[in-house]
């Protein structure tokens, strides 16, 4: 759908083709929280004071923003985010959502040195300060569009339903803040491409949660070869990665999410993974439901109180989450079980 949007001739991007985009702008934010937090999840306690914990820990809040100021960006022209419908709620292992990076099979598992490239991948921009440029469909590329499109659309930008999240602790860069001009879609637009792909000429996160913070694609990188990235040249400005070691932390070995879950993908599944499993998957569900709903509410205390709703439900993922990683698979393969952040029928 997304390459698609990107085919369709600048001159052509309406309020139609603006919904269709901030639409999939949403489920592609939404789709990289699970093999984010699977990641995050998977990392041990006793490695839990690492940098690497920080940086994925930090990482993930990013995202969760990203995903609150697209959705005010489809609230403020009149549009409504769809977030709790099976249809379109990402699955895992699969493509990410519009086409972006097709070649890219995302999926559920530990943190791990495949797991990390994976990430990196999503988060690839056009042309990174360091390896090798590609040419693909990027994230940024794509919310480049959607600026543009805002930029020749002013009169569309409403204001209405904008949900406000002060993330404090996170950065300036952070929170979800109402959208009600283009100079307000412009700043969120900038936040979004620069804290995950850093600039033409910086790896740097230009909107830092701590100091020195690099953007996210360069994060996962760092991790990826085991070293930070440093400036090994000023003229020309060069980077690799040959700074100080990253070592790998402790992980749960958590496996691969086989399509459609464990059971359908034939794992056998014993009733005490089962409870958890369903446990995970209704907190999952009730939280998209809840996130959807605090952006169709027309008064602001309304919008606030589900939104604190999802909150909730999330704080209940990571103990079954980590539950399941914790429980052998029954092929031997010294591999455990980890959720599969399935959308059921939400208990809102």
């Amino acid at each position: 759908m997304i390459v698609e949007l990107m085919e369709v001739p600048a001159e052509e991007h309406d309020r139609q083709w603006l919904k269709e985009a901030l639409q999939q702008a949403v489920m592609l934010e939404l789709a990289t929280l699970p093999p984010y937090l699977c990641g995050l999840w998977s990392i041990e306690d006793s490695s839990r004071d690492s940098g690497v914990f920080a940086t994925i820990h930090e990482i993930v809040f990013d995202e969760m923003s990203h995903l609150g100021l697209a959705c005010n960006m489809l609230t403020t022209i009149g549009g409504e985010p769809r977030i709790a419908d099976e249809r379109l709620v990402p699955k895992y292992p699969g493509p990410l959502p519009g086409g972006v990076r097709p070649e890219l099979t995302v999926s559920l598992t530990g943190l791990s040195k495949q797991s990390l490239d994976m990430y990196s991948q999503i988060e690839k921009p056009d042309d990174p300060v360091v390896e090798d440029r590609e040419i693909h469909t990027s994230i940024g590329a794509f919310y480049t569009a959607i600026l543009e499109a805002f930029r020749n659309q002013q009169h569309l930008i409403s204001g209405t339903r904008q949900v406000v999240k002060r993330m404090f602790g996170h950065g300036k860069g952070n929170d979800v803040v109402a959208l009600r001009s283009f100079g307000d879609v412009e700043a969120a637009i900038k936040i979004i491409k620069e804290q995950g792909e850093g600039t033409a000429a910086s790896p740097q996160n230009p909107f830092p949660g701590r100091p020195g913070e690099l953007a996210h694609f360069y994060s996962f990188r760092e991790i990826f070869h085991g070293r930070k990235l440093i400036a090994v040249s000023q003229d020309p400005p060069r980077f690799d990665f040959q700074g100080p070691e990253i070592p790998m932390p402790n992980t749960l070995p958590m496996g691969t999410v086989p399509q459609g879950g464990w059971e359908q993908g034939g794992v056998t599944v014993s009733s005490e993974v089962r409870r958890h499993l369903d446990a995970f998957n209704l907190h999952y569900s009730s939280l998209l439901s809840f996130l959807e709903k605090a952006w169709q509410a027309e008064q602001s205390s309304t919008a606030n109180a589900r939104l604190s709703d999802a909150i909730g439900e999330m704080s209940e993922l990571q103990g079954p989450a980590q539950e399941l990683m914790g429980i052998p698979l029954p092929d031997g393969s010294g591999k455990t079980y980890g959720p599969e952040f399935r959308y059921v029928e939400a208990r809102t």
